[in-house]
């Protein structure tokens, strides 16, 4: 990791000169750990995040290198967290910190996450040679979760015995129906720039994109179908040589998702059929009655939310119930439709936040996207335009998502990111 320098002269914490190495090396171990325990060690993942922020921080402190706070994504991304722990102070006169001490104490320690992902960009994935040992270790990980996903799709079972869940979804390596969305969040920057690479052999670059979206599609999950179909329209609206592809990919789609209907009819169902009907019913189905929940808990606390983990707190109380959206259901399913988080980041924001924690959020991940998105239209290197795919289709508003604070999926998306924000600054002067 090259030295920092800001304001002249380094300062270094101690007379030591080894504590810089040992901090750095701290920091590179923990995040190329990081991938691998998200994968099957979600403790171990809230370690080694923890690790490379810390050190990263401490490094900071001994260099006086702090321009790095300057960076609007960064100084939009700690106004968020600040005023999700301010609103969590379990304050009752004001209505604050709704989840009392708890709330508080979880609310401070998720400044981590945005900490890892500075690190990242700032420290760790600085070098070159760094950034693609990351590449690697994401491609392997896709890789992995690919092999036992067609293995179940063909045998009914993963390598490791698992089997569907809900004897429709396939789980790949894992116990649970989490495969889908992780893959549609790591095979775009992965696959495209597999793609990109060899776009002068014939047949190549179609085999590597389309196993990809055919790998997401036979999982039998409709959102990460709808993110990966999202991530390869980016791609190639951006690099004009692989809009065949793209378009070869979505003729893949129209002729693999009917073919469920014969394949794998229970598949087909929860897919297609299941879709229809939960669109068609949308205002009383779970989701639209969570957002429904959210939206009344905001609309009651405009100003602070309910603090951090709000809608956990706020959902089962009677005094949020309202009549759902099409007015059919007077309480709005009551605490039956209760679940942790709204399954989408601007409502779980609105809930936790109030109107300026959704305003900040959407500040941030504007911010986020805008950075990234910076020079690909004119020079659109499929490294950065994978990572820009997958960043866009996590921050796309209209979809169910996981909580923004819970592992995995929280670890990935600011692993994504600081790994994207790394390839972006890439080539600029020392923060």
């Amino acid at each position: 990791m090259p030295p920092d320098a800001a304001a002249g002269t380094t300062r270094p914490m101690l007379n030591d000169p080894r504590f810089l190495p040992s901090v750095d090396r701290a920091a590179l171990i923990a995040a190329f750990l990081t991938p691998l325990a998200l994968m099957h060690a979600h403790g171990i993942a809230e370690a080694t995040v923890s690790v490379a922020a810390v050190c990263f921080l401490l490094r900071c402190a001994a260099t006086g290198a702090w321009g790095w706070l300057k960076t609007p994504w960064v100084v939009l991304g700690l106004a968020w967290w600040a005023w999700l722990v301010i609103c969590s102070l379990p304050i009752p006169a004001l209505s604050l910190g709704e989840d009392g001490p708890r709330g508080l104490a979880q609310g401070a320690m998720a400044l981590r996450y945005p900490m890892f992902a500075a690190s990242l960009a700032f420290g760790v994935l600085r070098d070159e040679r760094q950034r693609r040992w990351m590449f690697n270790l994401i491609a392997g990980c896709a890789a992995y979760v690919a092999v036992h996903l067609v293995f179940q799709f063909i045998f009914g079972v993963s390598l490791y015995g698992v089997p569907k869940a809900w004897d429709t979804l396939l789980t790949g390596p894992f116990g649970t129906a989490r495969a889908a969305p992780l893959m549609a969040r790591i095979l775009p920057p992965t696959i495209i720039p597999f793609a990109a690479r060899y776009l002068d052999r014939r047949f190549l670059p179609y085999i590597i994109l389309l196993g990809g979206i055919a790998v997401v599609v036979i999982v039998g999950q409709r959102i990460p179908v709808l993110i990966m179909i999202g991530s390869v329209a980016t791609a190639a609206l951006l690099i004009r040589r692989m809009r065949p592809m793209a378009l070869a990919g979505l003729a893949l789609m129209v002729l693999l998702i009917p073919s469920f209907a014969v394949i794998s009819p229970k598949t087909y169902e929860h897919m297609v059929t299941r879709s229809e009907t939960m669109a068609a019913g949308f205002a009383v189905g779970a989701y639209g009655e969570m957002y429904n929940r959210a939206y009344e808990i905001g609309r009651q606390n405009p100003v602070s939310g309910l603090g951090f983990d709000g809608f956990r707190v706020g959902c089962p109380d009677p005094r949020y119930f309202r009549p759902s959206f099409d007015g059919s259901v007077p309480d709005g399913g009551g605490k039956d439709i209760c679940w942790n988080h709204p399954h989408n980041f601007y409502a779980q924001a609105l809930a936790d936040g109030g109107v300026p924690g959704l305003l900040l959020f959407c500040a941030f991940g504007l911010a986020c996207l805008i950075r990234l998105g910076r020079g690909l239209w004119r020079d659109p290197d499929p490294m950065r335009v994978g990572l820009f795919a997958a960043m866009l289709s996590q921050l796309f508003p209209i979809q169910s998502t996981p909580s923004f604070w819970t592992m995995p999926m929280s670890g990935w998306f600011y692993l994504l990111l600081g790994w994207a924000m790394a390839e972006a600054h890439g080539r600029a002067k020392p923060q």
